[in-house]
């Protein structure tokens, strides 16, 4: 199968020097549950050269209705390895590479050296403060969303250029995560992951991005307001 050929309908839209600007950088994507899985898919799909899938969870059967690299068949089993095999298989020229490990500092760390653009997937606040860190220590951009009932939000972070995630969202560090039950409706799941790869693929390729931006999404009324949001030159973790 000819390179043009898988992405022909892609081409057009980004060019050839788009296409190989894609296929020059590497995303790693933290939790590849409701939000992360579709957004793997996609990138793979689109042809980055190496994708990282970090999710240390397995498949149960109350993900299904949203995520959608999984099937009844593979309930019990790591999320990141079956994401891995499903996605190699939708597109062998890409590096898929699956951690099956839980979030730690170093963990991020090691996987923020080897790619150009992260990812924050995650359904817990802590785990997403410790990618937010990790991300600013390592200069990386991170693109960041959230869902949960009808409602979600992205925004991407540009460190020491655009408020982080400790910024935004400093003071929910100590909320539960969603793990065991979180309301969500599977087509909400959908549009903000969706949104959220368009900000990867935006930011790989040079366009403009939420840098600086929240966009607040409402399903419910079908609204979407954006917000413009400024650094705390005091902040602990991206302040000068």
């Amino acid at each position: 199968m000819k390179v043009l050929d898988r992405y022909s309908r892609q081409i057009p839209v980004i060019g050839e020097e788009g296409q190989r600007r894609i296929r020059e950088r590497s995303v790693a994507v933290f939790g590849v549950g409701g939000l992360g899985s579709l957004i793997a898919r996609y990138v793979v799909g689109g042809g980055f050269k190496r994708v990282v899938l970090v999710d240390f969870d397995a498949v149960s059967v109350s993900d299904l209705h949203r995520q959608i690299l999984y099937t009844t068949e593979d309930v019990g089993r790591p999320k990141a390895e079956v994401a891995a095999r499903v996605l190699r298989a939708v597109n062998p020229e890409v590096e898929v590479e699956p951690v099956a490990e839980p979030i730690s500092p170093d963990l991020v760390d090691e996987v923020l050296k080897g790619v150009d653009v992260a990812v924050d997937a995650l359904d817990n606040w802590a785990a997403r403060h410790v990618v937010n860190a990790a991300a600013v220590r390592r200069g990386r951009i991170l693109v960041h969303g959230a869902v949960q009932e009808w409602y979600g939000h992205v925004t991407t972070v540009v460190p020491r250029a655009t408020p982080c995630l400790e910024d935004l969202f400093g003071r929910f560090k100590s909320l539960p995560s969603c793990i065991g039950f979180c309301p969500v409706l599977g087509p909400a799941v959908g549009v903000v992951s969706s949104l959220m790869a368009l900000e990867v693929f935006n930011a790989a390729l040079g366009k403009p991005t939420l840098a600086g931006r929240l966009l607040v999404v409402d399903l419910k009324h079908t609204a979407f307001d954006v917000l413009e949001v400024a650094r705390n030159p005091n902040c602990p973790v991206c302040g000068v």
